[in-house]
């Protein structure tokens, strides 16, 4: 009964550090203007993040390992209906006027991969969606310097003011409590 007790009190206290390693991670960006990237649609038309999204808010989703990606994708359908699809009938008109990009990072010897992911996503991704992921292909230190990227295995999530500074960061898949926080970082 003792060692129970004291696996689930180790439980109950790995959890807390690794929450609380999350928020300070998060806090640790915002109020940081979003380093320069350049990162092209599927169509390779080049977009200068934050430069080119400058003028309204803007939520980017940013991973660089195929778990990650995974989850990044379970954020997918819940963004797309917030943020992108404009609502009709009586709310027509009241929807979010956003910037939203999700971004798959290739560096190192996956760069090489990044004409094979667009091929890929042309293919097997909603057209829909396709105009709201970008990809990048570069270095990834500067990014993991400046973003507080810890984690290999989980996505990173930016709301970015009209200027550029990041105002809100959370990682990992997706929950509902997360994307209350991001709705309330943009209506603020």
């Amino acid at each position: 009964m003792t060692k129970v007790y004291f696996w689930n009190l180790s439980q109950s206290v790995f959890f807390i550090l690794s929450l609380m390693a999350a928020v300070s991670s998060s806090a640790q960006v915002v109020g940081k203007i979003f380093p320069d990237m350049t990162a092209e649609t599927v169509d390779s038309k080049k977009v200068n993040l934050p430069q080119d999204v400058k003028g309204k808010f803007t939520l980017l989703g940013l991973a660089y390992s195929k778990k990650s990606e995974d989850e990044l994708n379970t954020w997918f359908n819940p963004i797309f209906g917030k943020f992108i699809q404009k609502p009709t009938g009586m709310m027509e008109g009241m929807g979010y006027d956003v910037n939203v990009y999700f971004v798959p990072m290739f560096t190192g010897i996956n760069a090489a991969a990044t004409g094979t992911a667009k091929r890929k996503a042309m293919k097997n991704t909603d057209p829909k969606l396709l105009p709201y992921i970008l990809f990048y292909k570069g270095e990834l230190k500067k990014y993991k310097d400046e973003l507080s990227f810890d984690r290999r295995d989980i996505p990173y999530f930016f709301v970015l003011d009209a200027n550029g500074k990041i105002v809100y960061a959370t990682d990992g898949a997706y929950d509902n409590s997360k994307m209350d926080a991001i709705e309330t970082a943009v209506d603020n």
